[in-house]
């Protein structure tokens, strides 16, 4: 739809849509609108799926923003802050705008992300902790840009971080890290970790299911 600025896949709920909640899906880096489906698509047939696609295109897929490396490489890449802008601007807008466009009770939208698009969610419920029921931030981490705000709203927000202890693109350090900043602004944190790379396994993806289901 033309009125909402980031591409985008819409499931509605099976029956009378209007007023239900909502969980926005944002995707990694080099997927896109499509690669988490699967995932948003076990948190109940009541429930709207807005799955955005990243603004710039990546290796067949897209992307949130370019990595700076000059900290040391992959591992401790921060997201280029232009990039980054632009797209947590360009998110905050099609939220807004997919409430409208889709009647969706502004009470009850969620966030998931994955990787890139974890580390999106996580920092846009820091920015905007009144727009989120809970965040739900997969295999990601808290960038710099992002460590020090303190923002009203966001004490007792429930909040899931999940993390591979084999991951080898987000080091669980990284993910843990989010972790216990939230814990410290005082969010209502579920950390898990789990023994597997960068990719959601059945567990995690029960955890999540569980998580949702009690906020939503």
């Amino acid at each position: 739809m033309s009125e909402i600025p980031l591409e985008h896949v819409h499931v509605a709920p099976d029956d009378d849509p209007a007023g239900k909640p909502a969980v926005f899906v944002l995707h990694g880096r080099g997927a896109d609108e499509q690669d988490l489906l699967p995932i948003a698509g076990e948190l109940g047939d009541d429930v709207h799926v807005v799955s955005f696609r990243a603004p710039d295109p990546l290796q067949g897929g897209y992307t949130w923003y370019e990595l700076d490396l000059s900290n040391g490489g992959l591992h401790q890449s921060q997201p280029d802050p232009e990039d980054f802008r632009r797209s947590l601007d360009a998110v905050a807008e099609s939220v807004s705008a997919a409430v409208d466009a889709y009647d969706l009770d502004p009470d009850a939208l969620g966030l998931l992300g994955f990787s890139q698009g974890a580390i999106t969610s996580l920092s846009l419920v820091l920015e905007s902790p009144e727009t989120f029921a809970w965040v739900v931030g997969l295999h990601g981490y808290l960038p710099d840009s992002h460590t020090d705000l303190d923002p009203d709203g966001i004490v007792d927000k429930p909040v899931f971080i999940g993390g591979g202890t084999g991951d080898r693109v987000i080091p669980i350090e990284r993910v843990q890290g989010a972790a216990e900043r939230f814990e410290e602004l005082g969010a209502d944190v579920t950390s898990e970790t789990y023994p597997v790379g960068h990719g959601v396994g059945p567990d995690e993806l029960a955890d999540v299911v569980a998580f949702v289901d009690a906020h939503r």
